[in-house]
Formats: C-alpha cells, sequence, structure tokens
C-alpha cells in the first residue's frame, strides 16, 4: 500500500580542490561529512524520519496524508532553515576547533549544502531489520540531484512542493529539467544565500577542546586510516580520487594533526 510523503535529500558537497589523496585525507573526509550528516540529521528533528545515508547525502521522508491538519509540505522552509542553520554550526565547530592541516580539514570549512525535495506516492518495503521506501516517486527527488542549477546551495522543488511553500515564494525561480526515463519537469529552486537571515555563528577558539576534537577525529578515523574500512564509500560529491594511493610506507599516519597541535600548545 503507498502513501502520501514528502522526499527530502539533503546533499553534501564542494570537493572540487578537496583533495590530496592519501588515506589520511580520506579518512579524514570520511570524518568530516559524518559530522557534518550528524548536524543534517539533529537539524531535522523530529520533522523528519531518516530513510537512509546515502554516502555524503541524507534522505529524508515525512508522511504527508491529503488532510492532515498540519502539512508538513508547507513547512519545508522551516526545515530547510534549521538544517542548513545546524550544518553552518557543525562547520564552524570543525574550523575552529581544527588542528590538522591536511587537505580534507582544512576544506571543510567550504563544503556546501543543498536540498532537493518531491512530494509524491511511496511504497514502504521491509528488507531484514531495515524499511526501504520505494516507488517512482523515489527515483524522481534522486534524479533531481542531477540538475542544471547554477547556484552551489540550493533548494531544488518540484513543482507540488514549491507551490505549498509561501516563504519561497517571492525567491523561487524556474528551471526545466530533463530527468533520465522521467522526461522534462518544471522545478523551482531558491539560493540559499538569498534567503539566509540569521546572524553569522561565532565559536571562541579553546585550546582544551581543540585536543579534544583531535583525539575524538583520530579515534574515528584509524579503521579507515589503516584499511579496515573503506573511506568515502558511496560519495557522489568527492570528484575524482584514486583510493589506492596510502602514505609512503613507514610515514606518520597523522603528521600534520601532531605538528599542528604541538605549535597550537605552543601558542597558548
Amino acid at each position: 500500500m503507498s502513501q502520501r510523503a514528502l522526499l527530502v535529500i539533503a546533499d553534501i558537497g564542494g570537493y572540487t580542490k578537496f583533495m590530496r589523496v592519501h588515506r589520511v585525507n580520506l579518512a579524514h573526509a570520511q570524518y568530516v561529512v559524518a559530522q557534518l550528516l550528524e548536524a543534517v540529521i539533529d537539524g531535522a528533528g523530529s520533522r523528519l524520519k531518516l530513510a537512509k545515508l546515502e554516502g555524503d547525502a541524507a534522505f529524508f521522508y515525512a508522511l504527508a496524508p491529503e488532510g492532515k491538519k498540519t502539512d508538513d509540505v508547507a513547512q519545508f522552509a522551516r526545515i530547510v532553515t534549521s538544517i542548513r542553520r545546524s550544518f553552518l554550526r557543525r562547520q564552524v565547530e570543525l574550523a575552529t576547533d581544527r588542528v590538522c592541516t591536511c587537505d580534507s580539514c582544512v576544506q571543510a570549512g567550504q563544503l556546501t549544502l543543498k536540498f532537493v525535495a518531491h512530494v509524491g506516492e511511496v511504497a514502504f518495503q521491509k528488507v531484514k531489520r531495515f524499511t526501504e521506501l520505494a516507488g517512482v516517486d523515489v527515483i524522481f527527488v534522486h534524479r533531481l540531484l542531477k540538475n542544471s542549477v547554477p547556484v552551489s546551495e540550493y533548494a531544488l522543488m518540484s513543482e507540488p512542493v514549491y507551490e505549498k511553500v509561501d516563504e519561497f515564494s517571492s525567491y523561487g525561480r524556474s528551471v526545466e529539467e530533463e530527468l533520465e526515463g522521467l522526461g522534462n519537469v518544471t522545478t523551482y529552486y531558491v539560493d540559499l544565500h538569498e534567503i539566509a537571515r540569521d546572524a553569522p555563528i561565532t565559536l571562541e577558539p579553546s585550546f582544551f577542546r581543540k585536543v579534544l576534537a583531535w583525539l575524538k577525529m583520530t579515534a574515528n578515523t584509524i579503521p579507515y586510516i589503516l584499511g579496515v574500512r573503506k573511506s568515502c564509500s558511496g560519495f557522489r560529491n568527492l570528484g575524482a580520487v584514486d583510493p589506492s594511493l596510502a602514505l609512503p610506507p613507514g610515514a606518520s599516519l597523522a603528521p600534520a594533526s601532531a605538528n599542528a597541535a604541538a605549535s597550537e600548545a605552543a601558542s597558548e
């Protein structure tokens, strides 16, 4: 039995200059994106349910039956604002508490967040302990990720979503997209930089918080650095990398991090 649902994908990108490829960089990219995805999920709160993590993206849904007292589709602008604010806050934390000088950590502050959204019919399928969403509309929202929107941070909506989101009506621009296997559709996007009205997020530096952040990152990335787990598996936006490249034999696992930590300690 299918049900009507709001479908939202929050996608993290901005990797154009992200990598000098070796295991430390890839492991730290894995950690950075995991932290930002965690912030995205926190920002969604109870308004959206997480369907699946898809590499560097989070796929959410909210049941939106016709006649429901609170229309979650109409709340999409507030959902975007909450998620983006949480994302930016975590981004500032990562930048302020950074002690590592590898590409992944240095450029974490340049990563971007975009949204695609659609409302349609979905079917729920049980696969062992997991519930998968299926249907043409699930395919539709994923196809929206490949688009011609000319800005880096945006919310792209199908017509049924855009028509209900009053807060976006004065910012929306239409764009025709040809979705693979689905034909031509009219969509609407808003530039998130245009609608952002929040005060800048700031965080005072703290040496002890930096040490704790470095220890946390190191503990979480060791399995990826050692090759026990594969870094950046399923990432759509990483760009062209060669994960087979590793540090030279005998090289320290995180020399940049250690040296930066020592420098920070000396300067405090």
